[in-house]
């Protein structure tokens, strides 16, 4: 078993029980206690979980967690500007894209503005008003079907039954996924119900669905899961992700792009 696959199943186990033995986790993986305990203190280090004496315990108030749009832009900026490019090359004139709420998405948006004839599809205040109508006559312009809501998501984000119902009736050529975390076991999840409904939504709209996530949201599980891995036709990262969780995700997301940042290529 590989070590990121191990460790994800120690994590699916402290949350689904709240707290584990180094013991009983040791007899359902069929390793040595030593090794749970580094696996313990890895996660621990991380912030996935809580090392207790003898075991591990969830960290229950993380799952529940949703920062601001402003307070996580700045957040592994050249990361997700790696990712970004990556991704727009996916992107042609004319083509319909569906964009979630989130700041790797609004990164994508950033590098999709000079897209001519684009129609994009979005629930994001931020990425709706970058493609407002230009300011120059030689910008190109952008046809924006701004998705309505009851919510306002701490993400700039509107969500909710009437974005879902629109959806039911739109069609994209490719739809681009911001998420909150990706687990081998949760799948690609979020801390908001709401948003997990509309992100469902907007994936069913696409011909094809890609996930853009940086390394950092390997191993974290929000509230609720949005789809699982296997329902992801491409999913683009960055290299700061581990050999092991690159092994996993490349069994059961359709195809992973794994950027490097240091050249931004």
């Amino acid at each position: 078993m590989l070590v990121a696959e191990r460790r994800a199943r120690i994590l699916a186990e402290v949350r689904r029980r709240g707290a584990v033995s180094i013991a009983e986790l040791s007899d359902l993986l069929g390793v040595s206690g030593m090794t749970v305990r580094r696996d313990i203190e890895a996660l621990d280090d991380e912030g996935r979980l809580d090392k207790v004496r003898g075991g591990a315990t969830a960290r229950r108030s993380a799952s529940a967690e949703e920062l601001g749009f402003a307070s996580r832009t700045e957040r592994q900026l050249a990361e997700k500007r790696a990712i970004a490019r990556r991704a727009a090359t996916l992107v042609a004139p004319g083509m319909s894209v569906g964009l979630s709420g989130g700041t790797t998405t609004w990164a994508l948006a950033q590098e999709l503005h000079g897209v001519p004839n684009l129609t994009v599809v979005t629930n994001s205040l931020p990425i709706a008003d970058l493609f407002q109508r230009p300011g120059r006559a030689d910008e190109p312009y952008t046809q924006t079907v701004v998705l309505t809501g009851g919510v306002r998501t701490p993400s700039d984000a509107l969500v909710g039954p009437v974005a879902v119902r629109s959806l039911e009736h739109l069609h994209c050529d490719v739809v681009f996924l911001g998420v909150h975390g990706v687990d081998l076991h949760a799948g690609l999840t979020t801390p908001n119900l709401l948003e997990a409904e509309t992100d469902r939504a907007l994936v069913a709209a696409g011909r094809e669905s890609v996930v853009l996530a940086d390394h950092t949201k390997w191993g974290a599980v929000g509230l609720t899961t949005i789809v699982d891995l296997d329902d992801v036709d491409r999913l683009v990262t960055d290299d700061g992700l581990e050999q092991e969780a690159r092994e996993v995700l490349a069994e059961h997301v359709g195809e992973l792009w794994v950027v490097p940042v240091a050249d931004g290529s």
